[in-house]
């Protein structure tokens, strides 16, 4: 089992095209040429010569956007784990672009009647998709990635497609497009919010499964993986011949000049062939020992810590070679800034279990251009101790449900939740100290793709999922007491003030908190799915952004661009090191103060009160900060930060040291309108914290600012 030796995929060479492919059992290869505007019609068989584990064959007079695939022969032996059938037309794992969709019919799975063990000699190329030749040469005009370090970043989640499906500036035969994402309309919106990164969901080729199409749904979210060098063409205004992979470059490199990064969400542990009784695209057919993980007491089916049918086999030197070769495409000819890896414990997982000190963390560690990208893993999968957050290697940014699930907890009231929360907010330490990671290993969110938006999350009592098929049995259970038993949209105007009350509530201490804060697309301005929270095959309207929205609720969007305007100019919510750890208790850190409503600083026991629903911290500006040199470490900013989940309004004494003070009110949740933010001046012993809000105040020794400041 050797690392294959060359490049793979296809190369122009001078004259012609030099194919290669991996396939460690395969006892024969053909390259399968096919009419530029017939696809379905075969017009050339070129047979690939065996060196090694590679198999290689160069063509001469081909031109770009040639569409091509491979027939590989070998034993057809399920139960020993061997699934190769020569009639059938697998793409190239290493295409660099796809045409075509997959025509859902008997002829595409290599069985027949019901059975894997039953053999079937019926050709495909007339339904199977086809990999295309492509010229990848591209201007970049020295157009230079942002480099945006972590500790400035806000990462936003948006899906390519439904960002601009119902954007009313972008050109309809643009919209849902690479290039309709490009739109100057958008990247314009984009940075006037703030944000410094996009996260794209799957932008590799996917394939829709059968049942959806069955069903009236495809995959939209693209969870399901064929082509791992080839950016999706149902996102190309250009067609699939190659187009779509200079628009997916064009993309960047205006998202680049504007500058803000392009992150993808990447699936490297399974891909859209499914399970065992999946069709032949590529993998299986190419070599399905080799790239799958396969039970070694039953070796027709596979090892699933995916949930998705199949795992692939990283620890193959083939496969890790695959994904590392996939990423640097990625990198250096697309350009891109990082990636997110969706169920990242299955790309290190060995025969002792997740590894940290695997050989594909360690491939990356060792890649010069990897290891400089940002690398965001979604911690947990299906497997035995799938749960795996903090365990990471530095360098790595883990997405963080235990700050979500806290944050919700917290501000719905749930008893028990202080210390919890608390923790959270100053960048999980208790995660991510022992490894001597650094806040920004903590990517903080209150909702994303996988659940409901945020919204939802403020307006539904449970999940409405009935039109995915599943009898509302799919996404995870989402039950919480928020919404005063009302569901969806009202006219209630109390109902409607303590929904914005609850969002409001929930941002400000994402962006309030140590660590790396992610937003969704569409929840600064209320996108909704009508309560659906597994929107992934729900290609319409229930998953397209809603641009009215942004006008509807300006009020929300407001606050949101002036909060991430003024956290990320304050050194003391983005810290580059963790809280120094006092006592064993673990909530007394130097550089924090956290305040209990009373007026005294919280004791440990009082940490532990089931209903402690109010509490407080106190930070000063962190060296470094704009106004840290000029006014000296004796008179820079200090900020507090009060909280009450109780429904009732209480008023928060303040430390007696501080009671001298006269503060600035940055910010209360209660009280935020269009007109932004309070920016008024408070002095007195206490502070009357309403019902469900969050106050920030800002104070200083030297006399305070002027009431109406706009200036940070």
């Amino acid at each position: 089992m050797n690392q294959p030796e060359g490049r793979l995929g296809a190369e122009w060479m001078d004259g012609g095209v030099r194919f290669s492919l991996f396939s460690e059992h395969a006892e024969g290869v053909e390259l399968c040429l096919f009419d530029p505007h017939d696809h379905g019609r075969e017009t050339a068989r070129v047979p690939l010569a065996r060196e090694g584990d590679v198999w290689r064959a160069e063509v001469e007079g081909l031109e770009a956007g040639l569409p091509y695939g491979f027939r590989v022969h070998g034993p057809y032996d399920p139960a020993h784990g061997h699934r190769f059938n020569g009639y059938k037309v697998l793409l190239d794992p290493y295409a660099r672009a796809i045409a075509g969709g997959v025509h859902w019919c008997e002829e595409m799975y290599a069985y027949r009647d019901g059975d894997i063990h039953h053999f079937d000699a019926r050709d495909n190329a007339h339904a199977a998709p086809k990999s295309v030749l492509v010229d990848s040469s591209f201007d970049w005009e020295e157009v230079s990635p942002p480099g945006t370090p972590w500790s400035e970043t806000v990462v936003y989640e948006l899906h390519v497609k439904g960002f601009t499906m119902r954007h009313p500036d972008v050109p309809e035969e643009l919209r849902g497009t690479y290039s309709g994402l490009a739109h100057p309309s958008v990247v314009e919106y984009l940075k006037d919010l703030g944000v410094t990164a996009i996260e794209l969901l799957p932008v590799h080729h996917r394939v829709s499964e059968q049942r959806l199409q069955i069903l009236g749904l495809s995959n939209y979210w693209g969870y399901a993986t064929l082509g791992f060098f080839a950016p999706d063409a149902r996102f190309s205004s250009r067609g699939d011949r190659g187009g779509q992979v200079d628009e997916f470059k064009e993309m960047v490199k205006t998202y680049h000049l504007a500058g803000i990064e392009v992150i993808l969400d990447v699936v490297y542990n399974h891909t859209g062939e499914g399970d065992f009784r999946g069709p032949h695209l590529s993998f299986r057919g190419l070599d399905n020992r080799a790239y799958y993980r396969v039970k070694p007491e039953d070796e027709s089916r596979y090892v699933d810590t995916t949930g998705c049918g199949n795992s692939l086999n990283v620890s193959h030197p083939a496969v890790l070679r695959l994904i590392v070769d996939s990423l640097r495409c990625w990198a250096e000819e697309f350009h891109v800034d990082g990636f997110r890896f969706d169920l990242a414990p299955s790309l290190a997982r060995t025969g002792r279990g997740f590894d940290p000190e695997s050989a594909f963390f360690r491939t990356v560690a060792d890649d010069p251009v990897l290891s400089k990208r940002k690398l965001i893993a979604e911690p947990w999968d299906l497997g035995e101790e799938g749960y795996q957050l903090g365990n990471f290697p530095t360098g790595w940014t883990e997405w963080n449900g235990e700050y979500r699930d806290a944050a919700r907890r917290f501000w719905r009231a749930d008893f028990n939740q202080a210390a919890e929360f608390a923790t959270r907010l100053t960048g999980s330490s208790d995660v991510f100290e022992a490894g001597g990671r650094s806040p920004q290993a903590s990517l903080n969110y209150v909702a994303c793709h996988d659940g409901l938006t945020l919204e939802d999350l403020v307006s539904f009592q449970h999940k409405h999922n009935a039109a995915n098929g599943e009898g509302n049995k799919d996404g995870a259970d989402e039950n919480h007491s928020w919404n005063g038993g009302v569901e969806g949209p009202t006219d209630d105007p109390f109902v409607s003030t303590m929904r914005a009350r609850r969002k409001r509530n929930l941002l400000a201490s994402l962006f309030l908190s140590q660590g790396v804060p992610m937003l969704q697309a569409g929840d600064e301005f209320g996108r909704t799915q009508s309560g659906n929270n597994n929107a992934y095959c729900q290609d319409n309207e229930t998953s397209w952004v809603d641009w009215s929205l942004a006008e509807k609720n300006g009020n929300l969007l407001s606050f949101v661009k002036h909060l991430i305007r003024w956290t990320g100019s304050q050194t003391a919510f983005r810290r580059m090191e963790i809280f120094p750890k006092r006592n064993l208790h673990g909530m007394d850190r130097p550089g924090i103060v956290w305040l209990h409503h009373l007026g005294h600083e919280m004791s440990a026991e009082e940490w532990d009160v089931h209903f402690m629903k109010c509490f407080g911290f106190r930070l000063r500006e962190a060296p470094g900060g704009e106004h840290f040199s000029r006014l000296g470490p004796r008179n820079r900013d200090i900020f507090m930060v009060l909280m009450n989940a109780h429904h009732e309004a209480i008023p928060f004494f303040f430390l007696e040291e501080d009671r001298k003070k006269r503060w600035t009110v940055v910010m209360d949740t209660a009280e935020f309108d269009e007109k932004g933010w309070a920016w008024r001046i408070h002095s007195g012993d206490s502070y009357l914290l309403a019902g469900e809000s969050l106050t920030l105040l800002r104070g200083r020794n030297q006399p305070p600012v002027a009431q109406g400041e706009a200036n940070l």
